[in-house]
């Protein structure tokens, strides 16, 4: 888990109808469930599982709007909708750049659609609700605790990312709420806050929708954003000690072929010393689309050694998602 830095953190509590200018019921209601099921063998199943259960919400159109880690290389999707009834789902569109989904249910959906809002207006302490299939009840109030970059170890970066607390503990998916009663952002992570007196708290990561909004439309006829695909190294990197250290590799994958091993520090990038994870990122993103070679330093105990790394398209080894 991430730690990042000192705020207070909330209660949490449930959503109450009479604190909102807006519907609390018919809002919470878009909220549905989701579970899928992925193959054995998918490139996927050992780091996220074979079977993911999480949340999404309806937005226009009837589409299910999530988190892509729950679907990617999924042979089969049900959502559950609030009203009793469920359906089967398709995968439509999956962005790996900001970590969008979009599920196509294969049945009418008559459920209310939650507009999308606006997240570069979220402001720190502005307060906001995490949304959960099961209504207010299952639902959490929370408050803004932070807007700030986010790096994740899977090659994932977020310039502008939303923090909020109390966590929600199926945040997988879950919408993030404004007090307007519009959508904001999709939860994709719990991670670590320090708290009052040194304590170890829970929050919730979340995707700011605005992200969405230039490629929604791609993801609806292309199934992916119409734009250049980032190189992937398959390197799953963290910060120790203000040092950028390969913690693991993805088998078979660019970096595991060039020879970068477990442990070692990553230096620079074309010759261009990094300061910390997103700027690893940055500078092997900035040297051209996938496929580029991507020159590395990394540190080891015998002193600095230079690899070259062939990066790839890491979509090309997901299964495609199959129509049932």
């Amino acid at each position: 888990m991430s730690t990042l830095g000192d705020w207070d953190v909330p209660t949490a509590i449930q959503p109450q109808a009479e604190d909102y200018g807006f519907d609390l019921d018919r809002t919470l209601a878009s909220v549905v469930g989701l579970r899928s099921q992925i193959p054995h063998d998918a490139f996927t199943t050992e780091t996220l599982g074979d079977e993911r259960l999480g949340n999404g919400v309806v937005i226009s159109g009837g589409l299910v709007l999530t988190v892509g880690y729950l679907i990617v290389e999924a042979q089969s999707i049900w959502l559950s909708f609030a009203d009793g009834t469920s359906a089967q789902g398709h995968t439509l569109g999956y962005d790996q750049q900001t970590g969008f989904a979009l599920v196509q249910p294969l049945a009418r959906v008559d459920m209310p659609e939650l507009e999308i809002g606006d997240s570069s207006t979220a402001s720190v302490d502005d307060r906001v609700i995490v949304g959960s299939p099961g209504g207010s009840e299952r639902s959490v109030a929370a408050h803004i605790v932070a807007r700030q970059e986010f790096a994740g170890y899977w090659e994932y970066l977020l310039e502008d990312a939303i923090f909020s607390s109390p966590a929600h503990p199926h945040w997988g998916g879950a919408p993030l709420i404004d007090s307007t009663g519009n959508l904001i952002g999709i939860g994709s992570l719990q991670l670590q806050a320090s708290g009052q007196e040194g304590s170890e708290m829970p929050i919730n990561m979340n995707i700011p929708v605005n992200l969405l909004k230039p490629i929604l439309g791609d993801l609806k006829k292309l199934g992916r954003a119409d734009r250049p695909v980032r190189p992937w190294l398959g390197v799953y990197c963290a910060e120790v000690h203000g040092e950028v250290v390969v913690l693991g590799l993805a088998e078979g994958g660019p970096a595991d072929r060039a020879g970068v091993d477990q442990g070692d520090i990553i230096v620079s990038v074309s010759a261009e010393n990094i300061l910390d994870l997103g700027d690893f990122y940055r500078k092997v993103w900035q040297l051209g689309d996938a496929g580029v070679d991507v020159p590395l330093t990394v540190a080891r105990e015998q002193g600095p050694v230079n690899l070259v790394v062939t990066s790839t398209d890491r979509n090309n080894l997901l299964k495609t998602p199959s129509l049932h």
